[in-house]
C-alpha cells in the first residue's frame, strides 16, 4: 500500500504545497484500486494531486471518516472536478463513496449554523455510486473501511462536539459516523484515521477485531487530542506504551503537547501535505 498525503495542516519543507487544518490522504493498494480518503476544506487537495501528478478522476472509492467540514467540504470542488470532466468528455470513473449513513447530516455548533456536510445525500448521489454503512465494508482483500466504532473504554468520548440533526430534532452529537480505515499488511496492521472522534484507542482495539490482527505497525492521522483531559492523555499513553506500534503519524487535530508526549512513548513521526507512505 502506498499512502500519500494530500492535505494537513502542515506542509513539508521545500515542499510547495497548499495546506489547511483538514485530512485528505490517496491510497494506492494492489497496484490496481485507488482510494480518496477524506476531502479536506476546500480545492487544495485538487490543487495539491495535479501538482503531484495524481489523478483524482481514475478512483475506485471515496471514503469519509466524518461528517465535519473539514473532512467534506471539499466535496463541492470534487463533484466540479468531475462536473467539468462531463462536459468536457474526459475520460473518468465512477466511483463508490463509502461512509456511515450519518455521515451527510446537518450539524451545528454554538453560533455555527452548519458544521456538517453541505451536500447533500441526494445530491451526490447523483454523481457517485454511495455504499453507506454501519458495519464494515471490505474496500479491497486488504483494506476495510471500520464502519461504527465501538467505543469500549472509559477515557475517550466523553463529551458532544456540537449537535446533530436526527429526525428534525437537534441532539448532542457524539460523531457515531466517526470511523477509519484498516490495512492489513504482511507485518501487522496500519490504521488511517480522520480525527478519531470514536477514541484513537477504540479505533485501534476495533481495527485489531474486524481484521482478527493483534499487530500494529503504523497509525497515521488525527488523534483528537487538542488540549486533551488529564485522563484521555494519560489513557493514550499507557495504551500506545501496551500496543507498542512500531512507529505512529499522529497529525491533523494532535496539539504540540500532546505530541511531545507521545514521543516519549512512541517513535513518533513527522506529516506534512506530500509526505508518501508504503507498506508491504
Amino acid at each position: 500500500m502506498k499512502l500519500t498525503v494530500l492535505v494537513d495542516n502542515n506542509t513539508l519543507i521545500d515542499r510547495y504545497f497548499y495546506g489547511e487544518p483538514a485530512v485528505s490522504y490517496f491510497i494506492e493498494v494492489d497496484r490496481d484500486k485507488k482510494i480518496l480518503f477524506d476531502v479536506g476544506y476546500s480545492n487544495a487537495f485538487i490543487k495539491n494531486a495535479q501538482k503531484m501528478n495524481i489523478d483524482l478522476l481514475d478512483i475506485d472509492f471515496i471514503v469519509l471518516s466524518h461528517g465535519h467540514l473539514d473532512h467534506t467540504w471539499g466535496l463541492i470542488p470534487l463533484l466540479q472536478l468531475y462536473t467539468e470532466a462531463e462536459i468536457e468528455k474526459i475520460n473518468h470513473r465512477m466511483p463508490t463513496l463509502v461512509a456511515h449513513p450519518l455521515i451527510f447530516s446537518t450539524r451545528t455548533m454554538n453560533a455555527l449554523k452548519e458544521i456538517g456536510s453541505i451536500v447533500s445525500e441526494d445530491k451526490i448521489a447523483n454523481h457517485f455510486k454511495l455504499e453507506l454503512s454501519k458495519d464494515s465494508v471490505r474496500l479491497t482483500e486488504r483494506l476495510v473501511f471500520l464502519g461504527e466504532i465501538e467505543r469500549k473504554n472509559d477515557f475517550e468520548d466523553k463529551s458532544p462536539i456540537g449537535k446533530i440533526k436526527k429526525e428534525g430534532q437537534l441532539q448532542p452529537d457524539h460523531l457515531m459516523d466517526d470511523s477509519a480505515l484498516a490495512y492489513k499488511s504482511k507485518q501487522g496492521l496500519v490504521v488511517i484515521t480522520g480525527c478519531s472522534h470514536a477514541g484513537i484507542c477504540n479505533i485501534v482495539e476495533y481495527a485489531k477485531k474486524i481484521c482478527e490482527e493483534n499487530r500494529v505497525i503504523d497509525i497515521i492521522g488525527g488523534f483528537h487530542l487538542l488540549n486533551p483531559s488529564k485522563e484521555q492523555l494519560q489513557g493514550t499513553l499507557n495504551y500506545m506504551k501496551e500496543l507498542k506500534p512500531e512507529k505512529v503519524h499522529a497529525c491533523h487535530c494532535t496539539d504540540l503537547n500532546s505530541k511531545i508526549a507521545l514521543s516519549r512513548t512512541v517513535d513518533l513521526k513527522e506529516v506534512g501535505v506530500g509526505l508518501v507512505l508504503r507498506y508491504p
